[in-house]
């Protein structure tokens, strides 16, 4: 900013709000699951008040207002980059944000943390194939006795109709999703949501029941441990380039 003529003085920028009362995420403890299941209709912390920390104040504005508005306009421009063009804007006012254009700003950004490799789209191949390793991991065929097991556990407890253990999970989320979707408007302490709020806690029982029976969260590590570990040998020369240019900053 100074080498474009004007003063600065770095911004706090660490004040906001924040929710207290947030507890540990517990999901294999049966205390924990017996109050919030899989903690989605409700969750440590939902109730507690939001308490506001110390606003940040901008050190520069006495001296933004001592600038002539035309001053100003150069100052912002020199600060954070000219305004987007009509060309530039999306149909929704958003644009696509590029540091070299996003003034002292956008360089500052830019030393600080480097080009962003994940976004580059120079390794897309390998954000897509860890993508698809952890979307099919759940099927994935060495799991498939495990699942099994579990499932046929979840029928005999009277849970039939789930493959896989985030199936369960998933469908008290599909559940929610539905019944927000359907809300015109809010309703306070509604039975439809604390009537669901006591089927998620059951599922969830059941379901932490059976995971217990099988020794779930064990042999699901050790699985996905092995098959992780195949992931790094089978793409080392993609994962190597990829760490070379995190620590490069490109």
């Amino acid at each position: 900013m100074a080498e474009q003529g004007f003063e600065y003085k770095p911004m706090d920028t660490t004040g906001g709000i924040s929710y207290g009362g947030g507890e540990e995420w517990k999901p294999d403890d049966r205390e924990w699951v017996s109050q919030y299941g899989y903690g989605m209709v409700n969750w440590p912390g939902r109730d507690a008040a939001p308490v506001e920390e110390t606003e940040s104040v901008d050190p520069n504005q006495d001296y933004v207002a001592s600038l002539s508005e035309s001053e100003q306009a150069a100052y912002y421009e020199a600060l954070y980059g000219p305004s987007p063009t009509e060309e530039e804007l999306n149909d929704d006012g958003s644009y696509e944000w590029n540091w070299e254009t996003a003034g002292c700003s956008g360089w500052a950004q830019h030393e600080l943390n480097g080009e962003d490799p994940w976004s580059s789209g120079e390794h897309q191949d390998l954000t897509d194939a860890i993508n698809d390793f952890y979307t099919e991991m759940p099927n994935h065929p060495d799991l498939a006795d495990l699942n099994a097991k579990w499932a046929s556990c979840m029928a005999d407890a009277g849970e039939p109709g789930f493959a896989t253990q985030q199936e369960a999970t998933d469908s008290i989320s599909q559940e929610l999703n539905a019944y927000y979707e359907n809300q015109t408007e809010y309703i306070e302490d509604d039975p439809a949501l604390d009537e669901l709020g006591e089927r998620e806690i059951a599922l969830a029982l059941v379901d932490l029941d059976c995971r217990e029976k099988v020794d779930y969260r064990a042999q699901y590590q050790k699985v996905t441990y092995a098959l992780e570990e195949q992931f790094v040998a089978d793409h080392k020369a993609e994962l190597d380039a990829f760490k070379a240019d995190a620590e490069a900053g490109r």
